[in-house]
């Protein structure tokens, strides 16, 4: 059964935030808010986590991974960012998007588009997961939580405890509804913005 912790939306309990890090660090799996739905997140070394993940959702290996970054610093560390895309990504960060964008050695080979050899980034606007960034000290590898046959993300933490009990070890609950919408993303990996799904940020700025 899936651990199930109510953390205070606004100022984290850092027991609470500490525990979700520890399990992270021993490769488990969470299911957390964002400011876009919730998510399914591990560590990005952890194999076992990313199989669980492609597993829960039901997704082959072609499935463009999100690597959830505590700030715009961490981004590029992970990325590369050229001049064009710099200013734009930076000014729609933290928020509901995802940039897919070439990886750096950093992103371990699995992580990465078998053919294009890019990955997903993003900044969520959010508390709680801000503090869990700060903790780990690095991204996590990530994916929007949309189970098989379904077109929205799960949005409240009882809801995902209910459904994923069995397959995921913590939830993580704020007392909040998160927004239904996924992010909006936009493929940046060939030099050009391309909005390749419309979602909860404005894709006009693209």
């Amino acid at each position: 059964m899936a651990r199930y912790l109510d953390v205070h939306p606004v100022n984290p309990q850092p027991r609470l935030i500490g525990q979700v890090v520890e399990a992270l660090r021993d490769d488990a799996v969470i299911a957390y808010p964002t400011d876009s739905g919730y998510a399914l997140g591990a560590r990005i070394g952890s194999k076992d986590g990313r199989d669980r993940i492609l597993a829960i959702r039901d997704l082959d290996d072609k499935h463009h991974f999100t690597l959830v970054c505590r700030d715009f610093s961490q981004l590029g560390q992970m990325v590369h960012v050229d001049n064009s895309a710099f200013r734009a990504i930076k000014a729609a960060t933290p928020g509901p998007y995802t940039f897919i964008l070439p990886g750096t050695p950093e992103v371990p080979r699995r992580l990465l588009h078998p053919k294009k050899r890019t990955v997903g980034v993003r900044i969520p606007d959010h508390t709680v997961v801000s503090a869990i960034l700060e903790e780990l000290g690095e991204p996590i590898l990530s994916s929007t939580l949309i189970l098989p046959g379904e077109t929205e993300p799960r949005t409240s933490g009882w809801d995902v405890k209910e459904t994923l009990d069995h397959v995921v070890d913590i939830v993580i609950e704020t007392g909040e509804d998160t927004p239904a919408e996924p992010t909006t993303v936009v493929d940046w990996s060939d030099g050009t913005p391309e909005v390749v799904r419309v979602g909860a940020g404005d894709p006009d700025r693209f």
